[in-house]
C-alpha cells in the first residue's frame, strides 16, 4: 500500500515538473524570438494551453498528445503577435513537447524503478 501511495505522490510531482519544462521551453521560444515584454506572463499563457492540449490528447492514446499539444502551442501562439510561420510554430510546439513528455518521462521510469514499482 505504501508504494500506491508513493507512487501517486510521485505523479503529481511529475505532472508538475511537466508543466515547469513546457513553461521553461516556451520561455525560451519567446526569448529567442525576440520577445521582452512579459515573458513570463506570456509563457504561461503558452505552457497553460500546450499543457491543456496535451492532457487531452493523452486521452486519445497517448498520440493525441502530440498532435493536439502543438495544436494548442500553435493557436495560442497566434494571439501572442510572435512574427513565425504556421509551420515553424508547430514543430516547435512539437519539439516542446516532445522533449517535456520524454524527460518527464525517463524520470517518472526511474522513479518507478527506484520504488520498485516494475
Amino acid at each position: 500500500m505504501l508504494y500506491r501511495v508513493i507512487t501517486v505522490v510521485g505523479g503529481l510531482v511529475f505532472v508538475i515538473v511537466l508543466f515547469g519544462l513546457i513553461w521553461f521551453f516556451c520561455k525560451q521560444f519567446l526569448l529567442r524570438q525576440g520577445v521582452s515584454e512579459g515573458v513570463s506572463d506570456r509563457a504561461t499563457v503558452l505552457a497553460t494551453w500546450t499543457f491543456a492540449g496535451i492532457s487531452v490528447g493523452m486521452i486519445f492514446a497517448v498520440v493525441g498528445a502530440f498532435v493536439l499539444g502543438p495544436f494548442a502551442f500553435y493557436r495560442t501562439l497566434q494571439g501572442q503577435d510572435v512574427v513565425v510561420s504556421g509551420g515553424a510554430a508547430i514543430w516547435w510546439g512539437f519539439g516542446i513537447v516532445a522533449l517535456s513528455l520524454g524527460i518527464t518521462a525517463a524520470g517518472f521510469l526511474g522513479f518507478l524503478a527506484l520504488v520498485g514499482a516494475y
